[in-house]
């Protein structure tokens, strides 16, 4: 399957776009979403290996996201080692891209830093965009000109990480939040507010206040060079740090399957979020995508409302409505019984 083709998008990078790379996190069990997996599949594969919306997986929809803006040889799929038929099975077709497979899941704080790491040794200037692989975005036009908007805005600030939120429709409590500050710059048009406070999981009353205050949702994307990473790791989580800095000295040659897993042994297990985005919000910025349809595909009922409300019909809907004709009329009531 190819690859989406490049937009000119490309055009607004600035000279980071010779030095652009993308992290696409694959590493997630997607636990919650095993009843619907189970339901399509047959089994319990990560919910990133699965054709949920269309004929492509997840993760084949986020490497062509992302192949919109960086080459596939910049392109980097973190996975873990219980993942890696899978990744093999789903990506063996089309351009190649760099696997960066993981002896063992140690959190999304390890998922992030370990390929800044691994990019930073082949390209001491890159600049990368993360790219979480269960998302459903309608406008990717839109959404990729904002991120050569956000990694124009990091060329000229290499010290800010910039999340990318999202306009929230409703006050969802599963989603994390960022109530943004003061105004500290703009992209090409739109403006890039320094941070004020992040929630995770809300109350609903807290989320509808946040709601209401003009909040946005944390879609987890993010530009930032990878050296501003890298130190923030160092000052946020040390221990890691300090194991995944060794790596370098060992990429390739014969010794770096050794080192990856000597590093990966004692390392402890962090979510990024909570413990580098919450902890260290110094340097942190948000951009609000305006006018995007985002969802983050975490759980069967939120799934069933993406396709309905999109009139999106995969062929797994079609077969459980087939068989659940109310479930037509109450999507929830379909999930709920997967």
């Amino acid at each position: 399957m190819q690859t989406a083709t490049p937009t000119r998008a490309l055009g607004r990078l600035d000279q980071s776009g010779n030095h652009l790379w993308a992290i696409v996190l694959a590493g997630g069990e997607g636990v919650r979403l095993r009843p619907l997996v189970r339901h399509i599949c047959g089994d319990e594969r990560p919910k990133q290996y699965v054709p949920l919306l269309e004929s492509r997986t997840l993760l084949r929809q986020t490497v062509d996201r992302a192949a919109r803006l960086v080459p596939p040889e910049r392109t980097v799929v973190v996975t873990v080692q219980d993942h890696a038929t899978y990744v093999a099975n789903e990506l063996r077709a089309g351009p190649s891209f760099q696997i960066l497979t993981q002896p063992e899941a140690r959190g999304t704080a390890a998922g992030v830093l370990f390929p800044a790491h691994w990019i930073h040794a082949q390209d001491r200037d890159a600049v990368v965009v993360v790219f979480p692989s269960d998302h459903y975005i309608q406008e990717e036009a839109l959404f990729v000109g904002h991120l050569a908007d956000v990694v124009g805005f990091v060329g000229r600030h290499p010290d800010r990480v910039v999340l990318v939120g999202a306009q929230p429709t409703d006050p969802e409590t599963e989603y994390g939040w960022i109530e943004p500050g003061e105004r500290v710059g703009w992209l090409s048009t739109t403006p890039v507010y320094q941070i004020r406070e992040f929630r995770e999981k809300p109350s609903p009353e807290v989320a509808r206040t946040l709601f209401a205050s003009g909040s946005l949702w944390n879609t987890m994307i993010f530009g930032a060079r990878a050296d501003a990473l890298i130190e923030a790791g160092r000052q946020c989580l040390p221990v890691l740090h300090e194991r995944l800095a060794r790596l370098p000295a060992f990429l390739s040659t014969e010794h770096e399957p050794w080192a990856i897993r000597h590093a990966y042994s004692l390392a402890p297990t962090a979510n990024f979020s909570r413990a580098i985005l919450q902890a260290c919000p110094e340097n942190l910025v948000v951009s609000k995508v305006p006018g995007l349809t985002w969802c983050d595909l975490g759980t069967p009922e939120r799934v069933v409302r993406t396709v309905t409300a999109m009139g999106i019909a995969p062929p797994w809907l079609e077969q459980a409505t087939t068989t659940n004709p109310a479930a037509t009329r109450v999507p929830e009531l379909l999930a709920s019984r997967l």
